[in-house]
């Protein structure tokens, strides 16, 4: 049985450690904080994989075979430090929170949208590097919401303010295009209630005012029938993607799909975690 002496050093020892690396974190940005985390993540609860081992891509089937590999029960971590539960717990609210956006489809309004790879976890893509698969913009960040149809998931988009564009980039078209239609019909009809056209004077006759407006209509049922066919309503577009266009420095973290229980020793890790969550 452990004396009372060395029950007491190890609390020490423990508190001492806790300290030192709160101080050291404190010290670092957000994205040399994640990778800290992550690191540290690896080696403690994948003692079996180096950190400079190269990760090979996963499939949506491989993450589904996978399942809840890294899920652990509060047996598994009786004994864990605060160090650890720290670093488990930011692996924890990275379960599913991101996601990776195909845009080279963008100007015919196909957004592809695929979790995030654990390479990508590890390099911060799509967190802390814009969410586009073509682009490594790291400034001028900012989180996007999107909701699929008939869908329970939240989805998170981090994307640089030239990718944003491209997001609503069909919807702005459509709207212009409308406007232009609208616009178009509006001054013809104030033209025939001026009634100052004439069949000899140069000017439109009814004929021409008809075949006009008759091209003006076919050109707003064509937007309205993409409209359907392609974005969905407009309020269902709304709900597709909102940016944000504040900053979300010292927001809070939000939870994500994994369940995180209150830690034992009610521990927080909020301003360990402060603006990692863009």
């Amino acid at each position: 049985m452990a004396s009372f002496s060395s029950i007491k050093s190890r609390i020490f020892d423990r508190e001492e450690r806790k300290q030192q690396y709160q101080a050291h974190i404190r010290g670092l940005n957000a994205y040399d904080r994640h990778k800290k985390f992550l690191n540290d993540y690896v080696a403690i609860y994948r003692k079996e994989k180096s950190t400079n081992t190269k990760l090979p891509v996963k499939t949506d089937l491989d993450t589904l075979r996978e399942g809840y590999r890294f899920i652990r029960s509060e047996e598994d971590d009786k004994d864990s430090s605060w160090e650890q539960r720290l670093v488990k717990r930011y692996y924890d609210k990275l379960f599913k929170e991101y996601c990776i956006a195909d845009m080279s489809h963008y100007k015919s309004g196909k957004i592809g949208l695929r979790w995030r790879t654990e390479k990508e976890v590890m390099s911060g893509k799509g967190q802390f590097i814009c969410g586009s698969k073509q682009c490594d913009e790291k400034n001028g960040l900012a989180s996007y919401e999107a909701t699929g149809e008939n869908k329970q998931a939240l989805v998170k988009l981090v994307t640089c303010e030239r990718c944003a564009e491209k997001l609503h980039y069909k919807r702005r078209k459509e709207k212009e295009l409308l406007e232009s239609a609208e616009i178009v019909f509006a001054v013809l009809v104030a033209d025939r209630r001026e009634q100052s056209w004439s069949d000899d004077d140069g000017t439109p006759s009814d004929e021409e005012y008809d075949r006009r407006k008759g091209s003006s209509e076919r050109i707003e049922k064509e937007v309205l029938r993409r409209n359907r066919d392609g974005s969905g309503d407009d309020n269902d577009r709304d709900k597709v993607y909102r940016g944000s266009q504040e900053k979300t420095k010292g927001k809070k973290a939000s939870s994500s799909a994994a369940t995180h229980n209150v830690d034992k020793d009610n521990d927080s890790f909020d301003e360990f975690l402060e603006g990692m969550f863009p």
